[in-house]
């Protein structure tokens, strides 16, 4: 009994930093997945035009005409604040914006039914559209239904061409996911009262060059702007290095807070170790007696200490494994132990067996064979 209450500062040590580091891990790698799912292949670019320096959306298609080995997609982006309305239903919290053809593969959708925006739909202005999967369910009842109806945009009857596949699983919710309005970006500048086009959204081949694909667009527009101040280049990549340094670091201090309860396990380890020299006091006499040595006697409970902190580990790191998976089923995450945590954590707790017994071990090598003997 009191071995297994030596043991279990270990076991709760080891478990709690495999359980807090995991858990924290999981949560953060559902973050870092659906943030993923925004395209860590695109890059976003914000432009402050002025009279005598300024891109327009010809020369920004030039550019990427000449790139295409490093761009796969480009779309200019023009937001417009907008209520669509079909009778007398409307919805305030859509999100409504102009973009190209290729804006569909940008963001990586499918369409449930109908056809996406075409080049010809630029170039005439035609009023039609692509919504999503809640604007389409809410407004007609459903895609198919959507098909070919009207709604309107501040006034301007646009027709429906198109509805993108649903992307949230769980619940069509307003201002969701799947509640825009996707229209060419030409007529977009007629809503938003502005020709100046000065957002675009540019999506690399590969994530691999994406450092590559934004210097060359930030060299391009310095060529122009002749100021830094006067654009700006952001690659969703560089976002999720963030976040991922973040993640590292906020794991890393949970599994420092938690480790703190490994070093007073050790302050355990060696009270008990310390209980167990002065109780064995006779028995260390008669094994010096007989010619047991220093280093022998320190071996001996050396190795005691460290057997008692690495079966304590174990089980600390089965307990660990099985509270993270319930843990995890219960909070809706994919949590599973990493294994950098639990190599730590018992590396952790072998080395405090080790480093604890020392200071008992040694005093048990240094008895006095005659003192020891007389000891009761």
């Amino acid at each position: 009994m009191r071995s297994f209450l030596t043991m279990l500062g270990i076991i709760i040590g080891v478990a709690s930093v495999i359980i807090l580091v995991s858990i924290v891990n999981g949560y953060m790698s559902s973050v870092v997945e659906s943030f993923s799912s925004m395209g860590v292949n695109r890059i976003s670019v914000r432009l402050t035009n002025l009279s005598s320096r300024s891109v327009d959306v010809d020369e920004m298609y030039s550019f990427y005409d000449e790139h295409k080995d490093l761009f796969a997609q480009m779309s200019p982006s023009v937001s417009v604040s907008a209520v669509v309305k079909k009778g007398e239903d409307s919805l305030d919290y859509t999100s409504v914006g102009g973009y190209s053809e290729e804006y569909l593969d940008i963001m990586g959708y499918e369409l449930e039914s109908g056809r996406n925006i075409s080049y010809a739909d630029i170039a005439a202005r035609n009023k039609v559209c692509v919504v999503g999967y809640y604007v389409a369910s809410e407004l007609f009842g459903g895609p198919q239904e959507a098909l070919n109806q009207t709604v309107k945009v501040n006034g301007y009857a646009f027709t429906i061409v198109g509805v993108a596949e649903r992307q949230d699983e769980d619940e069509l919710e307003e201002g969701g996911t799947d509640d825009f309005l996707w229209m060419p970006y030409s007529i977009a500048t007629k809503l938003s009262r502005s020709a100046d086009i000065t957002s675009y959204t540019f999506a690399t081949i590969t994530t691999d060059n994406t450092d590559t694909c934004k210097t060359e667009i930030e060299n391009y527009l310095y060529e122009v702007y002749k100021d830094e101040d006067l654009y700006d280049v952001t690659a969703n990549s560089e976002l999720l290095d963030s976040l991922n340094e973040q993640i590292a670091m906020m794991s890393g201090m949970l599994g420092g807070i938690a480790g703190i309860s490994l070093l007073v396990a050790g302050v355990g380890v060696m009270n008990i170790m310390l209980v167990s020299v002065t109780e064995r006091t006779r028995e260390i006499g008669i094994r010096k007696s007989l010619g047991a040595k220093r280093g022998t006697i320190m071996q001996q409970f050396v190795i005691e200490a460290a057997v008692t902190s690495s079966i304590g580990g174990i089980i600390g790191i089965i307990l660990g494994a099985i509270v993270t998976q319930v843990a995890g089923n219960l909070i809706g995450i994919t949590a599973t132990p990493t294994p950098v945590a639990v190599i730590i954590s018992f590396s952790v707790s072998v080395g405090i067996g080790l480093i604890f017994g020392y200071m008992p071990a040694n005093r048990a090598a240094k008895l006095n064979p005659i003192d020891a003997l007389r000891s009761d």
